[in-house]
């Protein structure tokens, strides 16, 4: 099955109102035409800066996290209706520093995915070893544990919604990254087990590489059979760089 290929930004905890202008507007400009779908996630306080200066281009707009709960006394939270309140699209559910500085744990984020799907956002779902866990041969048992979690909670048909994510914590912000075959190899693992629930849902799944991915390795990552695009941390703050990530996404 032919799939759309999706390269996603991630900020993290970046930006300023004057510096988020210039940059959205480059990368408005830079992936115009392209045929891969290209989004930003960016911080709370600037998503209605991302909707006023993406509205009407190709490029969609999401968050970085989400509440599990639908309302209530949470102080602090942001719940996904408000997030679809903003025009989001998109929402980043268990990425690696969530689940490791903030303690999310897999039902969290399961939970979490969940809601998301409930108010129309489309979850990215990530999951991943850390440098530990590969090292000592456990990367399948941490992948399917994460994966399973969702699929408990929500159901294989909920991932057709969905967009996965492998993010190697090893190769985040370290400056290495998981050479094409070991990153195909995850993917690959992902998606069999998707198969085995249901074979078209896993058939059409995206599955992102988020490791560290630059211009100069994204067309061979993405080269991949299942590689569908990739989650972007760095280069997704170089308005010239994550343009030609996208560009690379063919």
């Amino acid at each position: 099955m032919a799939r759309t290929k999706l390269v996603a930004g991630n900020w993290k905890m970046h930006g300023s109102l004057a510096t988020n202008s210039a940059l959205l507007q480059d990368v408005r400009k830079g992936v115009a035409g392209l045929t891969a779908d290209v989004a930003v996630c960016v911080p709370y306080p600037y998503l209605d800066q991302a909707r006023g200066a993406l509205l009407g281009s190709n490029v969609a707009w999401g968050a970085q996290d989400v509440s599990e709960h639908v309302q209530g006394a949470y102080t602090g939270e942001v719940s996904a209706a408000m997030l679809a309140d903003f025009g989001c699209r998109y929402v980043i559910v268990g990425h690696s520093e969530r689940r490791s500085f903030y303690g999310d744990t897999d039902a969290v984020v399961a939970a979490k995915f969940e809601a998301a799907l409930k108010s129309g956002l489309v979850p990215i779902l990530c999951i991943g070893e850390t440098l530990d866990e590969r090292e000592s041969n456990v990367t399948t048992a941490v992948v399917t544990r994460q994966l399973d979690a969702v699929l408990a909670r929500c159901g294989v048909a909920a991932l057709g919604q969905a967009v996965v994510a492998y993010e190697p914590v090893w190769a985040i912000g370290t400056g290495r990254t998981a050479s094409p075959e070991q990153a195909q190899e995850v993917h690959a693992l992902i998606r069999q087990r998707v198969a085995r629930e249901d074979a078209g849902v896993a058939a059409g799944l995206r599955i992102l590489y988020g490791g560290s991915m630059k211009p100069g390795n994204a067309r061979e990552l993405m080269a991949q059979p299942d590689i569908d695009g990739g989650l972007i941390g760095g280069a997704a703050l170089v308005a010239t760089d994550f343009a030609a990530i996208c560009a690379a996404a063919v």
